[in-house]
Order: structure tokens, then C-alpha cells, then sequence
């Protein structure tokens, strides 16, 4: 007998327990009968027009995305606003929704642990742990861990490269290429509130996504006088994709049963870049 919505949300919450979510974020069902069945799951990182027409044509019960489509306040859902027409596709199509976004960075196998994973990072700890009701250690946001061996700046780069999936805007750098780097910082996302947490400025470099250019120019300033990492940012979307599939791992492990897709649409908003 196939799992029904109710059933999914049980396990989704155990996995990526609403409680762990940031006070400004939106997680858990948003649109869906809990009572309807579901057999087919797709995940992606964004619930936009391309990954809902892609749930719909496979037969999608339920998409697990990690961005919340309702992040913010709306006030319509009429069809002439994407919104209210992804929406309103969802639901003449049988197909739920559900984000699971901050709730899914902080857990022990959260966004940036998959990424520190892809790296070999050794002992990779919470660049913030959690201090919430229930919060467990090896929980927080961002990571932080030494690589097996020292490399340098640009090699770790294009690892980077190599890791993640491609994407206009690439990888990006702020440092000597030929520096040595062994501490590593990752925060999958945008990862700039952390740039002065004592653990990222005392890594050789950190990496994350959606670097401005002051939080990103005075980090550097100030690490020239009193210490500081090299900086890699990287897309958004390339930094949190890598996820999903342990997500999908996860979710399988709970029910054998469903049929399981990691989107592999790209949802980064580039198209293309020039180079001067």
C-alpha cells in the first residue's frame, strides 16, 4: 500500500525537524491533500516553472524542494502571477509541495555537511551550532574541517569546479592561487552573515555563495591586518544541489517503496557571462 502525503511529512519532519528552521523562514507543506497517496517524489532546489512542468509530466506526487516558493507575504494567487500559477498547476495536477530550507541546513547531514562531505573535510564541525530546544551536537549552520592534506588555492578551486555542477557565473576567488590552504569553511547558500564568526576567520579560505561586493572587500581589507581567509563563492544553487541527493537517500531509506528523482534542470538564474 502506497505512503500517503501525512505519512511523507512524518518522515520529512524527523529528517529536517521544522523547530530547526530560522524565525524569518517558511518550511514544511505548502500545498497538498496530507490524505492524498504518493509514490512519486521529485527534489529539487527551487520550485520554479521549469522543475514544476518536469514533477508534472513524470506523474509527481510530491516535490520536496529546499527553497520556499512562499517565502514572503503574497496577497494573490491569481494566474497571471507566477506564484499563483506555479500553484495553481501544483494543484490541478495532483502534485504537493513541500520546502524543507533552513531545517535542512542545520541537521548533521544538512547543505553545507553534504558540500564539506564532497571536500574531505576531517572532523568537520558547525561553523554556528544550534543551541534550540532538541538540538543535538554536530548541529548548526555552516562547516568547518582541515582537508587530509595542505593544497593550495587555486587547486582547491577547481575542485570546486570539478564538484559541483556548472553553471554561468563559475567559481569565483579572492586570494593568492598559489596560497596553501588546509582549514576549510563551507556554508552552502548565501554564506556572508558569517564572514566575521571567529571559525571562518580563522580557516585559510571560505567558501559559500551570493559574496557582495562590501561584505566581500572589507573581509579582505581587514584580514590583510589582523588575519582573514581567502574567499570562494560559487552559484546558490550549485552550492545546495549537492544535497538533494542525500536527501532522496534519506527519504528512500524511510520508504523503499517510492519512486525518487533529484532534478538535474538548472535553476540558477545566469544564463551566460562575459569576460572581459
Amino acid at each position: 500500500m502506497p505512503a500517503d502525503l501525512a505519512d511523507l511529512l512524518t518522515t520529512i519532519e524527523r529528517l529536517w525537524p521544522v523547530a530547526g528552521a530560522e524565525p524569518w523562514d517558511s518550511v514544511g507543506l505548502v500545498a497538498g491533500d496530507p490524505a492524498a497517496p504518493v509514490q512519486r517524489v521529485l527534489l529539487t532546489v527551487d520550485a520554479v516553472g521549469d522543475t514544476v512542468d518536469e514533477a508534472i509530466e513524470w506523474g509527481a506526487d510530491l516535490i520536496v524542494a529546499h527553497h520556499p516558493l512562499l517565502l514572503r507575504g503574497v496577497t494573490t494567487v491569481a494566474e497571471d502571477r507566477y506564484k499563483g500559477s506555479l500553484l495553481a498547476r501544483l494543484i490541478r495536477g495532483d502534485c504537493a509541495l513541500v520546502a524543507a530550507h533552513t531545517n535542512a541546513d542545520v541537521v548533521e547531514r544538512g547543505t553545507s555537511a553534504v558540500l564539506a562531505g564532497h571536500l574531505g573535510l576531517i572532523d568537520p564541525a558547525p561553523i554556528v551550532p544550534s543551541a534550540g530546544p532538541g538540538s543535538a551536537p554536530g548541529q548548526g549552520l555552516g562547516r568547518v574541517g582541515r582537508l587530509a592534506e595542505p593544497t593550495t588555492l587555486g587547486r582547491l578551486a577547481r575542485r570546486l569546479a570539478e564538484i559541483l555542477p556548472p553553471t554561468a557565473t563559475g567559481v569565483r576567488v579572492a586570494g593568492g592561487f598559489d596560497d596553501v590552504v588546509e582549514t576549510v569553511a563551507v556554508c552552502g547558500g548565501a554564506g556572508d552573515s558569517l564572514l566575521g564568526d571567529p571559525a571562518v576567520r580563522a580557516a585559510d579560505v571560505y567558501i559559500t555563495a551570493d559574496l557582495r561586493h562590501h561584505p566581500a572587500s572589507e573581509a579582505r581589507e581587514q584580514s590583510r591586518l589582523g588575519g582573514g581567509p581567502a574567499l570562494v563563492d560559487v552559484s546558490h544553487w550549485a552550492s545546495e544541489w549537492l544535497w538533494l541527493e542525500a536527501a532522496a537517500a534519506q527519504l528512500a531509506e524511510a520508504h523503499p517503496d517510492l519512486e525518487l528523482r533529484v532534478s538535474e534542470l538548472r535553476t540558477d538564474p545566469w544564463d551566460f557571462q562575459v569576460v572581459q
